[in-house]
């Protein structure tokens, strides 16, 4: 059997989600990506306890679509191990297209928010493209393994880098948060602050609605 596998470039396109306006009063634009079996668009229902005049949400959507068992939900996903490097380049070029349909004011709070497998996507993002933004909050997930602290280098000296985790998140064991704290540190020195908080994997809505309180 001679088997090949090929590799084609072609035009594509994906949908992603917002929850508000954005107008002259808004005072924070989020860039959320959410986590394996999410869709974006039920995503934002973490962020609507949020004040709607003063923030904007933009969700993007993983392109990967299966069925959820038993009840066959649509559920996405971000990538997989298998070719994760072109899966990420396509990723970071439709980011770069929402990004750029969304045409965020320069002088806006910015706030990169990544939950669980969201955390990887919106890390890799960052480090390609050098984007600045006020804070980058890593909720639940794993850092990227290859991303080392060269790559954040770039970052605005006040620019804050909050991780948060449950003590008893189901994926995320006491010996994992602590090789992903290390991590963590280790790319973002002293911006990176750790907390915890008494839960499973879910997402925190708590800690979302006191980032800008």
């Amino acid at each position: 059997m001679n088997s090949q596998e090929k590799e084609i470039t072609y035009k594509t396109s994906n949908s992603y989600s917002t929850l508000n306006t954005l107008t002259n009063q808004t005072k924070t634009v989020w860039l959320v990506c959410h986590g394996m079996g999410y869709m974006s668009r039920y995503f934002l229902r973490y962020f609507k306890h949020l004040n709607p005049e003063e923030n904007y949400i933009i969700a993007p959507q993983a392109p990967s679509k299966y069925y959820i068992q038993p009840r066959m939900h649509v559920g996405a996903n971000w990538l997989t191990r298998d070719n994760t490097a072109a899966g990420t380049e396509n990723i970071v070029n439709y980011f770069d297209a929402v990004l750029e349909a969304e045409n965020i004011p320069a002088e806006i709070n910015f706030i990169v928010f990544g939950y669980s497998q969201g955390v990887s996507v919106a890390l890799r993002y960052l480090a390609k493209r050098q984007l600045q933004c006020n804070q980058i909050v890593i909720h639940s997930g794993g850092i990227p393994k290859e991303l080392i602290p060269k790559d954040f280098a770039y970052l605005a000296k006040d620019t804050k880098v909050k991780l948060v985790y449950g003590t008893e998140d189901e994926y995320l064991d006491e010996n994992r948060m602590q090789l992903e704290s290390e991590k963590a540190k280790d790319l973002f020195g002293d911006k990176i602050s750790i907390t915890s908080f008494n839960g499973k994997h879910v997402v925190n809505v708590d800690f979302i609605n006191n980032l800008v309180s």
